[in-house]
């Protein structure tokens, strides 16, 4: 029996990994013979990196650049080896946790900082990036970003236009020679879910602006400084991507990757399931477990266990799913490829009580035991 295992982190008790090996230590008591695969499990946003650092041998870089407002911060990003692969969340230089009411001032914010950890992986080799793009305080069209990585941006007095999101609305001439030449051999696929485009009433400003601190008055001067920098871009860059869904992610971030570093943006959950192998994994396999800290009906509308349960179903797999809660509305899981799903608590016990690591893990083994017994059983019964 092979059974690949791949559970999303229980956040705030268990990173992926390590419910992953929990849930193996209880299959293989119920099955000593059985062939488990454990694989790190991710959305593309917050915990991608550690996913990715735990399940796939990788290591923590940390290096200092420029936060959103201009401060310096420590940013920390995985970097793989064996793949020389970079895997980054660009929240960690500019994300809108970083930024404080007082602090906040979406018009000065930059992703100057996102820029900076993409050299310093390129100075250590790296030539494959996956990088996630949520959780943004900017609003540059990655101006920022660029400008770090070497582009040139002039306003109408031959100065620098900045690195900024004013700095889109001076813009007249655009230069790339300066690039980093290293960004030729490049690959970048970005997680992104989001279809937005860079402009207009479903653009990065208008959608995503206001809780970034840009108020109603300001959407049509923003708006107007994309439509600048997109225009500006395609007259010297020769292409165009204001239109082209994901364009408007992280403050028009997801424009700067499509149009300047010939990126992929692609759905999270696809990105890291390619990523890590979890489709090889899965096409002889019996069984997969998949989860996440709570099912309800939103893992249903596509969140990363029902991502799993279809890609398992393509191979014929049947599909668990564990959760530490279960909400009624769960139920909509098994219409999505989940066969069955368990809740890991044996009992009441308070949220603190549940989600103490040690618990945690032990409730995981546990309940991975019982229920590969309850398979074991009925398939030496087909026997």
């Amino acid at each position: 029996m092979k059974v690949v295992v791949a559970i999303d982190s229980f956040k705030g008790s268990l990173s992926s990994m390590e419910a992953g090996m929990a849930m193996k230590e209880g299959i293989l008591k119920a099955d000593p013979q059985a062939d488990v695969v454990v694989k790190p499990l991710a959305d593309g946003g917050e915990g991608t990196t550690e996913a990715f650092v735990e399940g796939m041998n990788g290591t923590w870089i940390e290096t200092e650049v420029t936060g959103p407002m201009g401060e310096k911060v420590t940013a920390a990003y995985g970097y793989l080896e064996e793949s020389q692969t970079a895997v980054m969340e660009m929240a960690q230089a500019a994300g809108i946790t970083m930024v404080t009411e007082e602090t906040r001032n979406v018009k000065k914010a930059t992703t100057y900082g996102v820029g900076e950890m993409i050299k310093d992986a390129i100075q250590r080799g790296c030539r494959k990036f996956l990088i996630g793009i949520g959780g943004s305080a900017t609003n540059d069209c990655g101006i920022g970003m660029l400008a770090a990585l070497g582009v040139k941006f002039y306003d109408k007095d031959g100065n620098p236009a900045g690195i900024d999101c004013e700095a889109a609305g001076k813009i007249v001439r655009i230069e790339t020679q300066e690039m980093l030449p290293q960004l030729k051999e490049c690959e970048f696929q970005v997680a992104c879910d989001v279809t937005n485009p860079l402009c207009g009433t479903n653009g990065a400003t208008y959608i995503y602006g206001p809780q970034k601190g840009v108020k109603p008055e300001m959407l049509e001067e923003l708006d107007g400084w994309h439509r600048n920098f997109a225009l500006k871009t395609k007259k010297d860059l020769g292409c165009d991507y204001a239109e082209t869904p994901g364009a408007g992610a992280a403050g028009g971030l997801g424009f700067a990757l499509l149009s300047y570093l010939n990126a992929n943006l692609e759905s999270g959950i696809s990105l890291v399931i390619d990523a890590v192998g979890l489709k090889e994994a899965v096409k002889d396999a019996d069984f997969v477990v998949t989860g996440e800290g709570r099912l309800d009906h939103q893992t249903a509308m596509g969140k990363v266990p029902v991502g799993v349960a279809k890609m398992a179903k393509t191979y014929g797999a049947k599909v668990v799913a564990v959760a530490g809660s279960v909400t009624k509305d769960a139920k909509a899981c098994n219409q999505e490829g989940i066969d069955a799903y368990f809740p890991i608590l044996p009992g009441i016990l308070t949220l603190q009580e549940a989600m103490e690591k040690d618990n945690a893990k032990q409730n995981m083994q546990n309940t991975g035991e019982q229920i590969f017994r309850l398979i074991c059983a009925c398939r030496g019964k087909e026997a």
